[in-house]
């Protein structure tokens, strides 16, 4: 703790530490002990030696410079000292959120650095009348001062008064502040002639360089001002959450009276003291005429007045702890604040910085809510939720949560891992990600070309056999049989959208043997994808059934660039970083990369979209377009959803932190509702689709990229549907009933027909059968025959009647279609 005026501890009381007020005393009396009086003539003798020095090294440099020794010995008092620094007063660091508001405080002591402009007059004058008032008057050294000290502890027979001036104080308190180990700060509060030498020159080199207004002002930032507040500002805020350029008198002075003995007068701990103490500040003020006595006793009329509050250092008190814990890790890990974890440290907690983020609190707050309802922090079945939302094309991390409060593990509701985040950031290792890596193995498939339509057997059981990984090793186990999910299905044949759809394992086994086990894993690392402990993903032949354990950041910025069309950016939480001088500091700059083909991505989006409108997530929409997959892990183990839109794409995770495969999710019943098997959709997409249209809440909506036509060479991908008879019909109801099929309908040029009447269908082309849904059948009605006796046809010796023309009722917003009989 910096030395208040005298630059020495003051005495204390045998109980709670309080400063005891000094006896006056006579110096020997016929009572005193003879060991008493040999303490006290130490004490004076060293007292006298100590004045006799500071005496003489005030008057060293102005002395007599005949002889060399002298002469030497003054040109290093008034030499500058290569050791003295000052520069580097602790500041504290803030970071904000991207729309500019505080997420949290960082600070190895909480300091603000102000001007002088910024810091009332009144406080000024207080904090000189109590602790240097000839402070513009003297030099380093106040001899005036000093010896009035030594005189008063003469006659005491004990230390009452320091001779400390500001400058003096100013240096004990920056050397202090600088220490980096506990040797260092015993140096600057060890009670010796050395350090007071040591001071002394220093105080020197800081009058040559600085004037007065700025020693004092450096002054006002650097002193303890006790309860944590460093500096005249910090001060201000938390006693009175105002700044210091507000202060009135009484505040000043309460102030100023706390820097000798900042513990004892702390108003929130010893608020009589501290008033005592004020009201001497007040009468020193009247005394020295600085403010007149009516002012001085109208101020010392009024009590004490804290309005404090209470800054603490770091995430556990912030509303967005897991977001800032990110960052604050960013910080320390990251080469680009320093070389060493140490200078980074340095530089978060004592740098004074201005950290603005990526996290926008609209995004953060709706995430947040999503899973704290689905999954609240203290549920009884002990499950979590965490969810990471990224922007597409920017990598910008726009929320971080977890259901859960940053602290302490054995605290239910609590915990110090992040796990939304890798370890190198959270110290998560991550959760098996399920289904969700499916997406990598469809577009590893489109990226080789293969069309919607393409249909592969989908196994009730699948052995893992003819795989080999990245290195040209066969891998899989002959004896190993692979099943659907409860979620899938299988012993048919699916497409590549309808296999998605319906997240069938054994038809995804299949795809990635016919692309190749290495393909699937090059697409996935293209998007980013790692193991959450940092290293590479695993190769075999259950990677498409999501076996790596990842987290959900890295998820989310997997498919964030399938939103981006395949451009692909490094979450990043930080935009700008400013030291305390207003200067910007390098931060790791946007590392985006176009990783896959626009077409290739379009495409991914065109079959992900489906999840949500007929497949495991269907009802899951968000009133706009989006994709997205389910997850569910072997056993119930852990459910994800991971989902997107152009704008915005999240990934959410629901498992139990104390193991999945342990604690598994196959009846889970938590607070009174029972889900029974937890799926992807059951409560990780509720979760999703809740924070996605909060988070997005009133921002323009944007479609996806139609996919490129060879895509559709095989057709839609959809299941083939069976297309109803709708010959003799007419027109009007067969194109009702095909519709309302799934197809599409045109009417094409009329035909003679014997079989079906005039003014019907007689012709359909695909005729009855199956076909995807979407496809389009060409009706052609019949005009009759030429035969007599038909009906249909003319009659003998007339012309031909011409037949009606045929209305097509639209689709609904649809404008009507007709076409001639």
């Amino acid at each position: 703790m910096p030395a208040g005026a005298d630059g020495e501890p003051g005495n204390r009381a045998a109980r709670g530490g309080l400063p005891v007020p000094p006896r006056r005393r006579r110096v020997l009396t016929t009572s005193t002990s003879r060991a008493e009086k040999a303490r006290a003539l130490r004490g004076l003798g060293a007292l006298g030696g100590l004045a006799g020095l500071l005496v003489a090294l005030m008057l060293l440099p102005t002395a007599c410079t005949a002889g060399v020794g002298a002469r030497d010995t003054a040109r290093w008092f008034d030499s500058e000292p290569v050791d003295l620094t000052t520069s580097g007063v602790p500041q504290r660091s803030t970071i904000l959120a991207a729309d500019g508001s505080k997420i949290a405080t960082f600070f190895y002591q909480n300091r603000v650095d102000v001007p002088l402009a910024k810091i009332a007059p009144v406080v000024r004058q207080a904090v000189l009348a109590i602790e240097d008032s000839r402070f513009y008057e003297h030099g380093a050294i106040d001899m005036q001062g000093t010896l009035r000290a030594f005189a008063s502890n003469l006659s005491s027979g004990q230390v009452t008064q320091g001779g400390s001036g500001i400058t003096q104080q100013y240096v004990k308190n920056l050397l202090l502040t600088q220490a980096d180990n506990n040797e260092e700060r015993e140096a600057a509060k060890e009670v010796t002639a050395a350090r007071k030498i040591r001071e002394l020159r220093y105080a020197v080199a800081v009058e040559e360089k600085f004037g007065k207004d700025e020693i004092l002002r450096r002054y006002l930032n650097i002193a303890y001002y006790g309860d944590g507040a460093y500096g005249v500002e910090a001060a201000s805020r938390h006693y009175f959450s105002k700044h210091a350029s507000e202060l009135n008198l009484p505040e000043a002075a309460l102030l100023a009276g706390i820097i000798r003995y900042p513990y004892a007068y702390d108003p929130t701990r010893h608020p009589g003291e501290a008033r005592q103490r004020r009201d001497t500040v007040l009468d020193r003020m009247a005394e020295l005429g600085w403010i007149d006595r009516a002012k001085a006793d109208a101020a010392r009329s009024r009590p004490i007045q804290l309005d404090v509050d209470n800054l603490r250092s770091g995430c556990v008190t912030s509303r967005s702890a897991f977001f800032c814990d990110y960052v604050q890790r960013e910080i320390l890990t990251n080469p680009v604040f320093g070389k060493t974890p140490k200078d980074r440290e340095k530089l978060l907690k004592r740098g004074g910085l201005t950290i603005r983020t990526t996290m926008d609190p609209r995004a953060q707050k709706a995430a947040q809510r999503a899973v704290d309802q689905h999954v609240p922090p203290k549920n009884s079945a002990h499950k979590a939720a965490a969810e990471a939302m990224v922007e597409p094309g920017t990598g910008e991390i726009k929320a971080l949560v977890v259901d859960r409060r940053l602290g302490p593990d054995k605290e239910r509701g609590k915990t110090w891992i992040n796990f939304a985040a890798d370890a190198s950031h959270g110290s998560s290792i991550g959760m098996q990600a399920g289904s969700t890596f499916k997406a990598f193995t469809l577009a590893a498939a489109l990226d080789e070309g293969l069309p919607f339509g393409t249909r592969l057997m989908a196994p009730r059981e699948f052995t893992p056999v003819g795989f080999r990984n990245c290195d040209g090793a066969r891998v899989g186990d002959p004896g190993a049989s692979l099943r659907n999910a409860a979620d899938g299905e299988g012993g048919k044949e699916f497409s590549l959208v309808t296999g998605t759809h319906h997240s069938v394992n054994t038809f995804f086994l299949a795809l990635e043997k016919k692309v190749g086990l290495c393909d699937t894993v090059k697409m996935a690392e293209r998007l980013g994808m790692r193991q959450a402990n940092g290293k590479p993903l695993e190769e075999y032949p259950a990677f498409t059934l999501g076996f790596n354990p990842v987290s959900p950041l890295r998820l989310a910025a997997a498919y964030a660039a399938f939103g981006a069309r395949g451009e692909y950016c490094r979450p990043t939480a930080i935009k700008a970083v400013g030291d305390a001088s207003g200067h910007r500091l390098k931060v790791p700059g946007r590392d985006c990369e176009q990783v896959i083909d626009e077409g290739v991505a379009d495409a991914v989006n065109y079959v992900l979209q489906g999840v949500l409108t007929k497949g495991t997530a269907q009802g899951m929409g968000i009133g706009r377009p989006a994709a997205g997959k389910t997850g569910t892990v072997d056993d119930f183990s852990a459910a994800w959803f991971a989902g997107y839109t152009p704008e915005l794409a999240a990934a959410v995770w629901v498992g139990d932190p104390r193991g999945g495969y342990r604690y598994p999710m196959g009846n889970l019943c938590m607070d009174g509702t029972c889900y029974g098997s937890v799926f992807g959709a059951t409560i990780p997409a509720p979760i999703w689709q809740q924070s996605m249209s909060g988070a997005l809440a009133g921002t323009a909506a944007s479609s996806f990229q139609r996919p490129p036509s060879h895509y559709f060479s095989k057709g839609s991908g959809e299941d083939r549907a069976k297309v109803p008879d709708v010959r003799g019909m007419k027109p009007a109801e067969a194109v009702a009933r095909l519709r309302a099929a799934g197809f599409q309908t045109e009417v094409g040029e009329p035909v003679e027909s014997r079989r079906y009447k005039k003014g019907t269908v007689a012709e359909m082309n695909p005729g009855p059968g199956s076909a995807e849904p979407g496809t389009t059948i060409t009706l052609r009605v019949s005009e009759g025959s030429d035969e007599p006796g038909d009906g249909g046809g003319p009659g003998p010796g007339g012309p031909p009647r011409p037949s009606p023309p045929v209305t097509v009722p639209p689709l609904p917003g649809d404008p009507a279609q007709q076409a001639p009989a």
